[in-house]
Parts: structure tokens; C-alpha cells; sequence
């Protein structure tokens, strides 16, 4: 039989600390951290002029105030735009009235264009997966169109946030915030990326087979490479990956599609054969220019994912 403890040894123990904790009879934090009532700060009245004046200077400077023709352009710009938008709304408006009503049984896109797709899609395209076949074949001109936005839009931030060679040295402590040594994050990237890499030219591959392809594809390959900056940093993913990089895969994944499908719109505008066998439906090397317009926008896509994370994240590669 066990001794029963004394109540002041008890109350020393950490059971009876955890027990008074957990019901809530006492407040851990109580004689054991200084709390002292917040008082509200009030600022001085020159000071506030002060800010003010700063304010309005700094407002002049940016928008020049004092310039007559920048305040006239600016007043010009706001009515054009009121009017160009009053505009676009009424021819909106008006193309929109022509539309047939939802749902007509006589309207194109619910009889003949799903059938198409559905009844023909395999002929003509090669792909098992109709999706792909959509969007790469028979609307493969405004699949070029998401894929150059992207790139705009990689530009442009591009533009805005990389920091130039004469700002780098301001910038050379934002190193610290990367992770050192730490061996949980770096083992589960070791096993984590080749696992996701190969997925995700798995998903490019196969895009015109199964559910999948290059938009899908190529964010998984953006996912691993921003996981593996992260586990092992900037130094060593600038190895594999940098601006250099970035431009040449972009560039030349973009000049692929246009020549392939430029191609593709020559052809059939004028009633040549392409001379490109679809393959064997079904076989990784089937479905004509697909499986190459395939790899095309995954890697315009990986490269934009990874671009925007690390511009948003540091302003360079």
C-alpha cells in the first residue's frame, strides 16, 4: 500500500499543477507574467501637422499636383473611361440580346457540338480523354491565349517585383528568413519531390489518356519545385532552376505550340492532310500534336507558378 503525500508536496507535483489547470481553478499566468494596463498613446498636435504637411508633400510629388496638364489628363482620363465603359456595357448588351435562350433545344452548343465532341472526338482527335481533346484540338487557338496570359502576367510581375542588381545589397538580410539546417523539412523533401515530379510528368503525359494534362501537370511540377526551395533554399534551387531558366523553357514551349498549331490552322484552312498519324487511340504515343501541346503548357505553367512564388517571396530567383 502507498504512503499518501503530504498536501504541500502534492501541490508541488505536476499532476495536481495539471489537474488545477485543465478545470480552470487557477490561472498559470497569474504572479508569473507582468501585465500592465495599456494606456492610450496621444500624439501631440504639432506632430500631426507635421504628418500632415509630410503627407501632402509626398501626395504633390507623386501626383503632380501643381502640373495643370497632368490634373486636365487625369480629369480627361476618368470621362473617357466612364464613357468607354458605358460603352462596352451597351455592346455587351446588345450582342447578349441575339444569343438564343438557355436551354433552347435548337441551340447549337446543346445538340450538335456535344455530339460532335462525343461521337467524333476520338476519330478525329486521338484522345480518349474528350476534355483534352477539346481544348488542345478543336479549341486549341484559345488554349494559346491562356497560356500567353500567363506568361504576360509572369512578365509583368517580373517587372514589378525583381529587385535590381543596385537593391540587392538592401536585401542580402532577407536571406535569413530561409530555412537552415532543418532535417524534418529536408528528409520529407527528399522523399516528397521526385515522388511529385514524377507525378507530375505523369499527368502531362497521360493528359490526353486520362483525367489530367498540362494545366493539371504542370501546377504539381510548380508544387514540387516551390517545396524544394523551401527545404533546401534559394542557393541550390537557383542550380536547377533560375531566370535563365525560366525564359528559355517558357519561350520555347510557347514557339512549340504556336509553330504546331499554326501548322494545324494551315493545314485544315485549306484542306491539306496533315501528314501526322493520330496513332492508336489509347497508346502513349497517340492523339497527333496533343501529346506535344501536352508538355508545351505544363511547363509554361510549372514555370509560372514557381516564378510568381519566389518573385512574391524574395524579388529573385
Amino acid at each position: 500500500m502507498s504512503k499518501r503525500k503530504a498536501d504541500f508536496e502534492y501541490e508541488k507535483s505536476f499532476s495536481y499543477k495539471f489537474n488545477t489547470w485543465l478545470s480552470g481553478t487557477e490561472d498559470p499566468y497569474v504572479g508569473k507574467v507582468e501585465m500592465k494596463k495599456q494606456h492610450h498613446r496621444k500624439t501631440d498636435e504639432a506632430t500631426i501637422q507635421e504628418r500632415m504637411r509630410e503627407h501632402h508633400k509626398l501626395r504633390g510629388k507623386v501626383y503632380d499636383v501643381d502640373n495643370k496638364m497632368v490634373v486636365s489628363f487625369n480629369k480627361l482620363y476618368k470621362v473617357f473611361a466612364i464613357i468607354f465603359c458605358i460603352f462596352l456595357f451597351l455592346l455587351l448588351a446588345w450582342n447578349v440580346s441575339y444569343l438564343p435562350p438557355l436551354g433552347a433545344a435548337d441551340k447549337a452548343v446543346n445538340n450538335e457540338v456535344p455530339k460532335r465532341y462525343i461521337e467524333s472526338g476520338i476519330e478525329e482527335t486521338g484522345a480518349i480523354n474528350f476534355v483534352t481533346g477539346m481544348i488542345l484540338d478543336y479549341r486549341a487557338f484559345d488554349t494559346l491565349g491562356e497560356s500567353n496570359v500567363l506568361f504576360c502576367a509572369t512578365i509583368t510581375v517580373l517587372i514589378l517585383l525583381q529587385i535590381t542588381d543596385k537593391k540587392k545589397k538592401k536585401t542580402d538580410e532577407d536571406m535569413i528568413f530561409e530555412p537552415h539546417d532543418d532535417p524534418i523539412l529536408k528528409l520529407s523533401a527528399k522523399v516528397l519531390v521526385p515522388v511529385i515530379m514524377i507525378f507530375g510528368v505523369y499527368v502531362v503525359l497521360n493528359g490526353h489518356l486520362s483525367p489530367g494534362g498540362g494545366f493539371s501537370g504542370g501546377a504539381i511540377i510548380g508544387a514540387g519545385l516551390i517545396l524544394y526551395q523551401n527545404a533546401f533554399g534559394f542557393s541550390k534551387a537557383k542550380l536547377i532552376f533560375n531566370e535563365k531558366t525560366y525564359k528559355s523553357i517558357s519561350a520555347c514551349a510557347l514557339l512549340t505550340y504556336c509553330l504546331c498549331k499554326t501548322y494545324s490552322f494551315f493545314t485544315g484552312a485549306n484542306h491539306l492532310d496533315s501528314h501526322i498519324p493520330l496513332g492508336i487511340p489509347g497508346h502513349i504515343l497517340s492523339s497527333g500534336l496533343i501529346l506535344i501541346l501536352n508538355i508545351c503548357v505544363g511547363m509554361v505553367v510549372a514555370c509560372t507558378m514557381y516564378t510568381f512564388y519566389v518573385m512574391f517571396r524574395k524579388g529573385d530567383f
